[in-house]
């Protein structure tokens, strides 16, 4: 079976590095396969998870905030400013934070900038949605 060198990488700390046979992701312009010997890429990436299958068998799932996603002929690097494994997500914290961000847009006499608002609200949605994929999988 044919494998990639992959790697996962927040502002903190990598997140994942090892080989994996398939990555899958959210760019800006959609969700994105990435299978050995892709064809070069550089492309930015939405809040969502990234998926990676190793290659023996395992799915790993990551939040990541957004950020790059660059293939090259010899490795497959996510760089994300957040970036953390589904397991490791607090999902009381990520329905908090989505109230509280669709409460602040409900609020008309708020002093908010609603553009943080609706990325706060889009960054928790995504936790919440890789949360769900995790629970899928065990």
């Amino acid at each position: 079976m044919s494998t990639m060198q992959v790697e996962v990488v927040s502002a903190e700390n990598e997140i994942f590095s090892g080989e994996a046979t398939m990555l899958i992701a959210t760019a800006t312009s959609g969700e994105l396969g990435i299978y050995p010997q892709h064809t070069p890429l550089l492309t930015s990436l939405k809040p969502g998870d990234v998926r990676v299958q190793t290659a023996d068998g395992e799915e790993q799932v990551i939040y990541v905030s957004g950020g790059i996603l660059e293939v090259t002929p010899k490795k497959v690097t996510v760089l994300s400013d957040t970036a953390i494994r589904a397991d490791d997500l607090d999902e009381a914290a990520a329905l908090d934070a989505q109230r509280k961000a669709e409460q602040a847009l409900k609020d008309s006499k708020a002093d908010i900038d609603y553009a943080r608002a609706r990325a706060e609200l889009a960054q928790a949605a995504a936790q919440l949605q890789a949360l769900k994929k995790r629970m899928k999988r065990r």
